[in-house]
């Protein structure tokens, strides 16, 4: 297989994707990516990092300078008309008739895509987002966090099998945020294969199977969740000492340790891949040199820390 070729279980294949603007800002630059068949895939990267204009090109919104794009093996130039009935995208912003009805606009947005009329789907649709009671309401009466849920229901009605969702919960409360990563899951489960932007990274945390990091137009890293975390991850064990010390002591300076300023916490930093952590050695030498401990506890690091090293590192 020729590394261009994309995996064999790839719904979404990117290959050497640019973006430059007329004012000469290069937005992508040649970006590889493979999007997995049904899985969440988590797009993380500061403002103006790229993960916006890489989903409008996929999705058909913006064209690419330079590059190639399938969807389900469809080119999304060459066939785009199917390529693009086979995404979802649930934008930042709601453009929709503010005087329409729900039912009317999400009937509307399924007929964009010549799909035949599916009461029984739009309402399956409607009644999983808590939408069905506001069928007949006028768009402009709602909510915020409703409209949000109206332009998922939109990108749903023509039963796409790729969902891309560009900063779902951004400014909708912690309620409407649990029950959308509840609803993302189900159609995971459904089939559907989601691929979502984010600033949240307890969302990236809580959802995703694998996360893509893109800062200034490439693409840092891409990594499974769990490999990413354990990789790059730090652990940590923090000795609160019976008394405190002054210095870390000559006899320890090859452990990785850092005393806190009032001497009286001793931490140890240890590599989560390593087969042995040190610690119970790191103990008997402290036990051997009258070093007494009253408390102890290990803390790993966040998604967080990793997204923040890696862009003040590079890859």
């Amino acid at each position: 297989m020729s590394p261009n070729d994309p995996a064999p279980d790839a719904i979404v294949a990117v290959r050497g994707l640019s973006k430059t603007y007329k004012s000469g800002f290069q937005a992508l630059k040649r970006v590889d990516l493979d999007i997995h068949r049904g899985e969440i895939f988590a797009l993380l990267g500061p403002n103006g990092a790229g993960k916006t204009t890489l989903i409008s090109i996929i999705c058909g919104i913006v064209n690419g300078s330079e590059g190639t794009v399938t969807v389900d093996g469809h080119d999304i130039v060459r066939d785009a008309r199917v390529a693009r009935g086979l995404i979802g995208l649930v934008p930042q912003e709601l453009s929709t008739d503010a005087f329409e009805s729900v039912w009317a606009t999400v009937r509307f947005s399924r007929g964009l895509f010549g799909k035949a009329p599916n009461p029984v789907h739009l309402e399956r649709i409607l009644r999983e987002l808590s939408l069905w009671e506001k069928r007949d309401a006028k768009i402009m009466t709602l909510s915020g966090g409703m409209k949000r849920r109206v332009l998922i229901a939109k990108a749903l009605a023509h039963e796409p099998r790729v969902l891309f969702l560009d900063e779902p919960t951004a400014g909708v409360d912690v309620e409407l945020r649990h029950d959308m990563w509840q609803m993302v899951r189900r159609l995971r489960d459904a089939g559907v294969t989601i691929i979502l932007t984010t600033h949240y990274i307890e969302e990236a945390e809580e959802m995703a199977d694998r996360i893509g990091v893109i800062d200034r137009g490439e693409l840092v890293i891409v990594e499974d969740k769990h490999t990413l975390m354990r990789k790059l991850g730090k652990k940590q064990l923090s000795l609160q000492l019976q008394s405190p010390l002054a210095t870390v002591p000559a006899e320890l300076a090859h452990w990785p340790l850092e005393l806190s300023a009032d001497g009286q916490t001793l931490t140890y930093t240890f590599d989560t891949q390593g087969d042995d952590t040190g610690i119970a050695d790191l103990l008997r030498q402290l036990g051997g040199m009258g070093i007494d401990f009253k408390d102890l506890h290990s803390s790993e690091s966040s998604l967080e820390e990793i997204f923040v090293s890696l862009l003040r590192n590079g890859a």
